[in-house]
């Protein structure tokens, strides 16, 4: 039988399982495969060479994992939380093990979908796909639904968090919880420019509230005036851009993310990035992009995002020089590749004998250093050992 992840592409979450609570030590490292340089020296007429992440470990069922198909993931400098097909999960990076927690032990829904943490309680947020909005405090759940509050849809894609505020992307629309007032606020084609109100995803930055939304773009949501503003694709819904970088790629938006002022999109026909006066569309033929369909973005910075598509993970790892390092695995083999590329030309190849456990990525995240991936086949977790920002150049390059 077909998982939904098979059988629903590009759904940032969905449905099944039941364990207990598990613990269990984590994989090993991934290694650069022998004769590979992890840091390859660029030519002097480039800018430098952006890092690369080449030691990579895997967290999946036989680390603990209750589920492979991870939806959502949440990194701390302590914990890593995990949101999968059939349970929510914990890592502790200290004791290096693995908590898990389903239906019997208190979790809502099985199927874990989003996940945000509020930075002024430290309480955990869960987006359930079918079962609601749930909030991990203090060792118990609570539990909203269409039932018990104004949550319009139990359906949910998105959470994300704002002064207090907790917003959650639904298939009709986005809610809006109060924790200090209780209230709730829907937002749907009634009171915003929704064209559709299927939200697919939710973020917050720069004093706004982004929602993708399949169908109608981005909704930019100024917290200060309280006014809704959407970005819709000029061409229409046409699978082509007529005109280069004249807005958003295309209106099936599956993710947004704020980084530093900077708002980056991802939708199934390509991706974009918007300065707040200028936009830029990002496709596989002329990047590095793994492919144009894109399941989720996560900003770094300005210059640095992270694309998770269906064949692998695209970063632009500087945007200026448009700089790119695209990770995919080898399905032969289970080894991997990272290959660093200058627009549309190949810079260089580094084989790597771990990397994705799988080329179908569906969320990023980010803590220090490191970089966690969502897959289809678990998670990946891309450690940072010596990362640096931006682009770099070795000491004979600069003679």
């Amino acid at each position: 039988m077909a998982t939904l992840s098979e059988t629903l592409p590009g759904l940032k979450a969905m449905a099944c399982l039941a364990v207990a609570l598990l613990m269990h030590p984590v994989a090993s490292e991934g290694q650069v495969a022998v004769g590979a340089d992890p840091n390859p020296v660029a030519t002097p007429s480039d800018p430098g060479m952006p890092y690369v992440y080449t030691n990579w470990k895997h967290l999946t069922v036989a680390e603990g994992l209750p589920n492979d198909h991870v939806f959502a993931v949440k990194a701390t400098d302590s914990k890593v939380w995990i949101g999968t097909e059939n349970g929510l999960a914990c890592y502790d990076k200290k004791t290096q093990q693995i908590q898990s927690w389903q239906e019997e032990e208190g979790l809502p829904w099985r199927v874990v979908s989003a996940l945000e943490i509020d930075p002024s309680t430290g309480d955990l947020w869960i987006g359930l796909f079918g079962g609601g909005l749930a909030r991990f405090s203090g060792g118990h759940f609570e539990h909203w639904n269409q039932l018990n509050s104004g949550l319009v849809n139990d359906v949910v894609y998105g959470v994300a968090i704002e002064n207090g505020n907790v917003w959650a992307a639904t298939t009709a629309g986005a809610s809006r919880y109060n924790t200090e007032t209780g209230q709730w606020t829907i937002f749907n084609e009634k009171n915003a420019p929704m064209e559709e109100i299927w939200n697919y995803g939710v973020s917050t930055g720069n004093g706004k509230v982004y929602l993708g939304v399949w169908g109608s773009g981005v909704l930019e949501y100024d917290l200060a005036t309280e006014q809704w503003k959407d970005y819709l694709d000029p061409d229409g819904e046409m699978e082509i851009d007529l005109y280069r970088d004249d807005g958003i790629v295309h209106v099936i938006t599956t993710g947004t993310s704020s980084a530093d002022g900077i708002l980056w999109v991802s939708t199934y026909f390509g991706m974009s990035r918007y300065d707040g006066r200028n936009w830029r569309g990002y496709y596989a033929h002329e990047t590095g992009l793994p492919s144009d369909f894109g399941n989720a973005v996560k900003g770094r910075s300005a210059n640095e995002a992270w694309y998770a598509t269906d064949r692998g993970v695209g970063v632009v790892t500087d945007f200026a020089t448009d700089t790119w390092v695209t990770y995919t695995q080898d399905p032969a083999t289970h080894g991997g590749k990272a290959v660093v590329k200058r627009g549309s030309e190949v810079v260089a190849e580094i084989s790597l004998d771990r990397c994705l456990p799988h080329n179908y990525t569906l969320c990023v995240d980010f803590n220090g250093n490191d970089a966690w991936v969502g897959t289809s086949k678990g998670l990946a977790w891309a450690v940072g050992d010596d990362y640096y920002v931006g682009l770099k150049k070795t000491a004979k390059e600069s003679k």
